[in-house]
């Protein structure tokens, strides 16, 4: 069973600088699968969302162009699985009748320019999906406390 995923973005992971792509569960408890990637890559997918289009074509959109020059069309991005820490995909092209193993980086670089949908397994999204709201709602409960801490805290309470 496959579940729609929506990408949320790349982001840099503080403080090592690593980029993160971040994949939501389109509908149901909407977790999260983070996925560390390289920096050329979060540049071609920032760049795909951003809608910037380069002068001459960069690696991603050569690849787009040799599908379509061949007379194929990419319909879907599929996460399958992962395997010590690393993550697999596959391209889908003409309804399923070539499948491309792929880098899931390579592979939403790719499916951002096509316009297509991306999935994961179901089974993968269970296995490494993080509820994240819950993860922010102890965030913010510690914030409160802090906050709660300064605004009552007074120069006495530091004593000499």
């Amino acid at each position: 069973m496959l579940v729609e995923l929506e990408l949320e973005g790349v982001r840099l992971e503080v403080p090592s600088s690593v980029p993160v792509m971040m994949l939501r569960e389109s509908s149901g408890k909407r977790r999260v699968i983070p996925i560390y990637i390289g920096g050329p890559e979060a540049s071609a997918i920032h760049y795909a969302l951003e809608g910037i289009v380069p002068e001459r074509p960069l690696t991603h959109d050569l690849m787009l162009n040799m599908i379509g020059e061949l007379g194929h069309q990419v319909d879907k991005l599929v996460l399958t699985e992962v395997k010590d820490h690393t993550y697999f995909a596959e391209l889908s092209l003409d309804g399923g009748e070539y499948i491309v193993s792929c880098r899931p980086s390579d592979g939403v670089a790719v499916a951002i320019r096509a316009g297509v949908q991306i999935y994961a397994q179901a089974s993968l999204v269970d296995e490494v999906g993080r509820d994240v709201a819950n993860e922010g709602a102890e965030t913010e409960e510690i914030i409160d406390d802090f906050r709660e801490f300064i605004n009552n805290i007074s120069p006495e309470d530091f004593g000499q």
